[in-house]
């Protein structure tokens, strides 16, 4: 069961990494079944999780690196992505090992955040 965004504050690490997870899950099955509004709906859950171990002392958005060991691969791309500011290198690669995989949609995704990182697009926050 997800977390409330209520509680978010007072949520484990643990817990933010599995309600992550779950979030993550939910998105690889909206993108396959091409459901846009349903994956859209679940993007201020990743957001405010994200803003969450961003806030916390020392900012533990670099325990997201434990999860680039998943099998799913979007809890990966997630992961990568969300764990750039703190971790440049591991995500870098990461990105590039989903990208290189060619399966779509998350190959794709990947693609698009390294060209949006090496454009300048993306900053680090």
């Amino acid at each position: 069961m997800p977390l409330s965004l209520q509680r978010l504050g007072s949520a484990k690490l643990s817990e933010l990494l599995d309600d992550y997870i779950r979030m993550s899950l939910a998105q690889y099955e909206f993108k396959l079944d091409d459901d846009f509004r349903a994956y859209n709906a679940t993007v201020p859950r990743q957001i405010a999780l994200e803003a969450e171990l961003k806030r916390r002392e020392g900012d533990q958005r670099g325990a997201l690196l434990s999860l680039f060991e998943h099998p799913n691969m979007q809890v990966r791309l997630n992961a990568a992505r969300a764990a750039r500011s703190v971790a440049p290198e591991a995500a870098r690669k990461m990105l590039q090992e989903i990208a290189a995989s060619r399966h779509l949609p998350m190959s794709a995704d990947a693609g698009m955040s390294i060209r949006a990182w090496d454009q300048g697009i993306w900053k680090p926050d």
